[in-house]
């Protein structure tokens, strides 16, 4: 599962990675990223600009937008099967921007945040799917959920999913809408290209959003 992440990049680091436009789009660091709020996402509308989207996904069939509260992560292997996401898949996939997540680790009777990224820190994107849901007092919502997969070796012992990590080429296959064989790229990212450490328990808050989030533990 994934239920928090990381987006530290300067907006000129993005612009670059992501060859984005950046028209309408909120790009700052954020430290804590937290289900219900908004977060940068290129969708595969034929164009690199971002758009801001709701984390949790409100489909355009549903009632009340709370269902975006159960709706975070999508599960790869079970895609095609749920009304939620099946129609989803050959024509709203996204890209979720990201430099790392984070898991909790037990120990004892506690539990240890740990802030997972890729080798050397670079950003990264998560495999997404979106969604828009018409307001019935007028207005639209754009919310999107992340896809989960079966966990790598590194993250096993910690939880058994992990969010789908794609590499630039991949991005590039998930974006495009005549691609079929989506579930070729809905694989654990390899174990070797990445890494965790320990992090301050300030990350079991959503309101805390600080630099100190993804400081090392002595």
């Amino acid at each position: 599962m994934c239920g928090r992440y990381t987006q530290t990049r300067k907006a000129e680091n993005l612009i670059f990675r992501f060859d984005l436009k950046t028209e309408g789009a909120e790009l700052r660091p954020r430290y804590n990223i937290a289900p219900g709020q908004n977060a940068p996402v290129i969708a595969d509308d034929g164009g690199r600009s971002l758009r801001m989207m709701q984390w949790g996904l409100v489909p355009s069939w549903a009632k009340d937008p709370s269902i975006g509260n159960k709706m975070i992560n999508a599960r790869a292997e079970t895609l095609a099967e749920k009304p939620s996401f099946k129609r989803l898949i050959d024509k709203r996939r996204c890209l979720v921007l990201a430099d790392g997540f984070y898991e909790w680790r037990k120990e004892g009777k506690g539990k240890i945040p740990m802030r997972c990224t890729l080798r050397g820190g670079e950003p990264f994107s998560f495999a997404g799917l979106w969604d828009l849901w018409k307001k019935p007092a007028g207005g639209e919502l754009l919310s999107f959920t992340i896809i989960t997969t079966q966990a790598n070796d590194l993250l096993r012992p910690i939880h058994e999913r992990m969010p789908v990590i794609l590499n630039q080429e991949g991005e590039e296959r998930w974006l495009d809408p005549d691609f079929k064989e989506v579930h070729k790229l809905l694989v654990p990212y390899p174990a070797e290209m990445m890494e965790f450490y320990d992090v301050s328990k300030l990350v079991n808050s959503p309101r805390n959003d600080l630099p100190q989030c993804i400081s090392p533990l002595p």
